[in-house]
Parts: C-alpha cells; structure tokens; sequence
C-alpha cells in the first residue's frame, strides 16, 4: 500500500493497454467507503511524481470535509491515484509543487528525459538516441533538420495499439498525427517557434515569408524541433489516454458497480488525464450509474467533445457526445485563459493533427476543454469559482467553471497548465460530488 498520508488511499495502475495490476484491483475493491474520489494525472508524469501529486491536492480533502457540518458525519471518503504509463519531460515544473524541479538541459535532452522515452517508446532505443544527439548537436544543416523529423515520426508510425483512440471529435477521422506524419519538419518547427514565442518563450522566431534561415543559419530551428518531439510524444499520450480511460478505467467502474453497489465514485482528471476519465464514461457497462461527478481540471482535449453537434461551417459530433448522461451528476470543465499550453500550442497541435482545415493562423474555435471550458453543448451551466464555492454546481449536465482565480501561476510556454493543487478546486471536486455540505 502507497502512503500519501491520507486515508483509506489506493493507487491503481494501468499498462498501456488498459490492463489494471490484479492485486491494486481487489485493494481498491475492498475499501470501505461511501464515497470514492479518483484522480488521474495526465501527461509528463512519472509514477513517483504523481503519487506526489496526489498527496499534494488530496490533503486538504479531510479537513475539508470535517469543517462543512453535519452531514459530512455519514460520509466514509476514500481515495484513489490511477498510474497510466506516460512520459515526463524534465524541463517542466508544476508551479508551488515542491517534488518537481525543471531541469535544464541546455539546447538537447537529459538523462532523464532519454530514459523516459525510451520507457515509452519500447524497442526504439536506437532512434531515441539519435534524436537526443542531434537536438544536442543542433546542426546548422536543413538534411539534418528533416533527419531529425524522420526520427521523430519513427517513434510513432509503428503503433498501432492506440489506433481509433486519439480523436476528440468526429468529423474526420483523424487520430491525431497525420500531419505531425506528413508536413515538412522546416515548417514544422517554425510554426512551433512561433508558438512558443506567443507564449513569452525568449526563442527567435525567425524571418517572415518562405526563407527558414537568419543569415545562413538555421540553428534557431532546433527549438521548434525539440518542440515537435514534444508534441509527437504527445500525441502518443493522447491515443493512450484514451484508450486506458476507455478499456482500462470504464470496464474498472463497470466492475465495481457490480461488486460495491452502494460505491459513488467521483473522477477527476488533470490535464490528459482528464481525457483518460472522460473516455472512461464510454467504457462504463450499460447499466452502471455509480459514477456521480467528473471534474476535469485544465483538460487537454477538444471542448467539443461532448457536443452533438458541431458548430457551424463544421461536420461531425464530439467524441464523446451526450456521455455526460452517463454520470449520475454533473461534468464539470475548470478552465483558465492562463493556460497557455492549451491556449496556444494545443490549438497549433490540433491543426497539425488534422483536427481542422485552416492553413497558418491558429483557430480559437479549437481550443482545449481546460481553456474556455465545455462547448456547443445545450443546456450548459458557466460559472465563476467564487459562485461554485458560494452555490455549488448544478446536479447534472455540463458545467464550465471559470478557476482563473487560483489557475493563473507558470512560466512559459505552459502557463497555468498545472497549477492545479489549490484548496479551492479541491472544494469544486467536494461540490461536484454532493459530497457533505461544502
């Protein structure tokens, strides 16, 4: 048992196809509580990082609930971490959470960093080494620049395990790196450059029009590369995600639905990791209502997922479309306009995924669920943190809560993105849940 110094806590742990370890299973299957919160990290976590994490944003949980009366006496909380076999890059902090510090790894990758990948990308040593080479080398040499793309897209072109799973929406069949596949590397970096700069990213942009160089030099290219196999990584994370949430975590409620009726279980999900409970809802058996909250926090994946119907001038419906039915309870959407990651480089990724048709010019309309919170879903409540812990959330239906409040910490180019470990959203997750009288 993993201690995290609150009580009753489990962690379950998933591979990435979605197969939980047996014995984590009948731990969290014995538990004896009304009411079980479970939390999933998202991408560019280790396992020791997100245990950290967990005992980190749980901790205000008990007092929480001791200090909102009387009918918190009824109520026997429990806890859960989900472990999902994802990747950290090094050179990302979580702001206020004293268990990460960024590395520096000059212009290429650390130790770290190569061995994480090389966990996640099995049987691509060779190749992964190389891509840290070059980004180390940085040459000055457009035949290397598109080496290095070829590398990149290595990693990823010989996966099909994930495959059906990286989509948000439905209305083209993409599943999410068709362009990261195909589109010149040169562009490539540049359009990441660019994007980062956007975020206040001291990088060079570079000149304006068809020349990638400054002077004669293409160096300063070598950071949107590093910047492509981020995303591409990315990208694998998101066909994970998905699929874990789906077979892995979904068929797991399913289960104790069966096993501990009287259970509530309440998801929450940071970042990818709320893509992993959202798609969990599609993996839920027909039947199984013991899910009664999801509170996603800075969702990294299309606000359009739950629609029915995308907005005009698009075809298609989310993914995940009117699965907030599923939940015996409200879907609830933190979101803050401080989170770069999702305000600038996820709707830059969108497009190279393929998830729309524009050209150069990023499209707000692709924004992340965690940026601008639930879309073009009838009826969908918006609210201010302040009026969540004055009011609550409604019992049902989409919730878009606007955190900006405490969600607003984080140096670029990921802003806010996990500046999640705040008693406040720890109050919409008790609040979401019905969960005492918070």
């Amino acid at each position: 048992m993993v201690d995290i110094g609150i009580e009753p806590y489990r962690e379950i742990t998933f591979d990435a196809d979605g197969d939980a370890d047996p014995a984590e299973r009948a731990a969290l299957a014995d538990l004896d509580v009304t009411d079980l919160v479970m939390f999933s990290h998202g991408w560019n976590n280790t396992p020791s990082v997100a245990t950290a994490l967990y005992a980190h944003f749980f901790q205000p949980f008990p007092g929480l609930l001791a200090a909102s009366g009387a009918a918190a006496a009824e109520v026997r909380l429990g806890y859960a971490g989900i472990v999902w076999p994802s990747i950290r890059f090094t050179d990302e902090e979580i702001p206020d959470f004293p268990h990460t510090v960024a590395a520096d790894p000059g212009p290429g990758l650390d130790a770290a960093t190569v061995e994480a990948l090389k966990g996640t990308f099995p049987g691509r040593d060779d190749t992964i080494d190389q891509l840290a080479a070059l980004l180390a080398q940085q040459p000055d040499s457009e035949d290397e620049l598109r080496h290095f793309g070829e590398l990149t897209r290595d990693l990823v072109a010989h996966d099909d395990g994930a495959a059906g799973f990286g989509a948000d929406t439905l209305d083209d069949g993409s599943d999410g790196v068709a362009a990261l596949l195909t589109q010149d590397t040169l562009g490539l970096c540049r359009e990441f450059i660019l994007a980062l700069s956007d975020t206040g990213m001291d990088v060079e942009p570079g000149p304006a029009g068809p020349s990638f160089s400054i002077g004669d030099s293409l160096k300063h290219l070598w950071d949107g590369a590093k910047e492509v196999l981020r995303q591409t990584t990315y990208y694998e994370m998101k066909r994970r995600s998905g699929k874990v949430g789906q077979l892995g975590l979904g068929p797991l409620i399913g289960e104790l639905a069966r096993t501990k009726p009287s259970m509530r279980i309440h998801l929450v999900g940071h970042s990818q990791g709320g893509r992993l409970v959202a798609f969990a809802l599609k993996g839920l058996p027909d039947g199984a209502r013991n899910v009664k909250s999801v509170t996603l926090l800075e969702g990294a994946f299309s606000h359009y997922a739950f629609a029915e119907q995308l907005p005009s001038g698009l075809s298609g419906a989310g993914a995940l479309a009117a699965l907030q039915s599923r939940v015996d309870g409200p879907v609830v959407s933190c979101y803050s306009r401080f989170d770069t990651a999702l305000g600038v480089i996820y709707p830059l990724a969108s497009k190279l995924a393929c998830d729309y048709q524009g050209l150069l010019e990023l499209d707000r309309r692709w924004w992340a669920i965690g940026h601008d919170g639930i879309q073009s879903v009838t009826p969908c409540t918006e609210l201010t943190l302040a009026e969540v812990l004055r009011d609550g959330v409604p019992d049902s239906g989409c919730v878009s809560v606007n955190a900006e409040a405490v969600v607003r910490s984080g140096g670029p180019p990921s802003g806010a993105h996990s500046d999640i470990c705040h008693p406040e959203l720890a109050r919409v997750v008790l609040a979401a849940g019905r969960i005492g009288c918070v």
